[in-house]
């Protein structure tokens, strides 16, 4: 029998290399999980799965950071997924704009699992049995 992930995160990162480490940590949480690498593929992929977590990079092609956030934060289908922004830049005008466009979360890169694993424990409660 076949039983769906109760979850479903969506990672929106071009830097391939980031986008499998957080993968490979976030499918071990037993999670649906869906991978682009740009932000249209991005906005495609949450408007079709309905994601509960978003974690995005800033810094997209074909979309911004910014514009993709604005998209699932406005849109009746996609409005209650949380969103955590990665980030290598390390700019307070940066942070403002991203919690402005609707980010519930703002992590620098290089980031630290741990920290991330927080923000997905306190937003995603059930997936670890936790919360904050």
């Amino acid at each position: 029998m076949f039983f769906a992930k109760s979850k479903k995160i969506l990672i929106v990162e071009d830097d391939k290399s980031v986008a499998a480490l957080l993968l490979a940590n976030i499918e071990a949480l037993d999670c649906a999980v869906f991978v682009a690498y740009d932000g249209e593929t991005g906005w495609e992929i949450a408007k079709e799965e309905c994601q509960d977590l978003v974690i995005q990079d800033l810094g997209l092609p074909k979309m911004t950071g910014i514009a993709l956030c604005k998209l699932i934060k406005s849109d009746v289908k996609t409005s209650h997924a949380r969103v955590i922004m990665l980030t290598g830049n390390q700019n307070v005008g940066d942070m403002e704009d991203c919690f402005r466009a609707g980010a519930d979360a703002y992590v620098n890169k290089p980031f630290d699992w741990d920290h991330v694993l927080r923000h997905i424990r306190k937003f995603l409660p059930a997936v670890l049995g936790e919360g904050d």
